[in-house]
């Protein structure tokens, strides 16, 4: 277990959403945005237009591995750069996160990461009406390709919950954070999980 050292509190001026494809980074994402009056970046998005092609496109003619090159330097970029004015929430890439190499660029910056946590169940329902996932073949290998990026996407420095229901309710638990509230995030502390309203009268 990591041990938390005393720092002064981190300025957080960008947010990072981390999760599986189809758990909501896009759409929480600009609804955070908007509420907070910041930037919306969708990493994915960047990538199409730096690139002039989609995501299936890119992954079709150049394979993964060029792939997650191109999105490690975009990454890279997003992370040297100094929002201007107010802040940033980034949706990263599904796979984004699940990189050993992404994920300790930012760790070592700091990062404010923030898991989408969805049941599989729900994920496969959201893509399955989706044409353009390019890792989404079967349901087999949806579930394995989970799976293995589940271990990553455990040490975002926190979860919240994404299910089913209105993404606002995402969007509240995220701005409920203790982040966002004026604490400290500590470097090296453990990752923090978000609890969604109890429903309960």
């Amino acid at each position: 277990m990591n041990s938390l050292r005393t720092q002064q509190p981190i300025p957080v001026r960008t947010l990072f959403l981390v999760g599986f494809m189809g758990c909501g980074k896009t759409t929480v994402g600009k609804l955070l945005a908007q509420r907070m009056a910041w930037k919306f970046v969708d990493l994915d998005l960047l990538m199409e237009e730096a690139e002039g092609k989609t995501i299936a496109e890119i992954f079709a003619r150049a394979g993964e591995a060029a792939f997650r090159r191109r999105e490690q330097e975009l990454l890279r970029r997003i992370l040297q750069e100094t929002p201007q004015p107010g802040g940033r929430v980034v949706a990263l890439g599904g796979g984004t996160f699940a990189q050993p190499a992404n994920l300790e660029l930012l760790q070592r910056a700091q990062a404010i990461t923030i898991w989408l946590e969805c049941p599989v169940e729900q994920l496969l329902m959201r893509c399955a009406l989706m044409l353009n996932r390019p890792l989404f073949r079967d349901e087999a290998s949806f579930r394995k390709l989970y799976e293995e990026r589940l271990p990553y996407y455990q040490q975002a420095t926190f979860t919240v919950h994404s299910g089913p229901g209105d993404p606002s309710e995402v969007v509240q638990q995220v701005l409920s954070l203790p982040v966002l509230q004026g604490a400290a995030c500590l470097a090296g502390s453990e990752p923090q999980r978000c609890t969604p309203p109890s429903t309960a009268p």
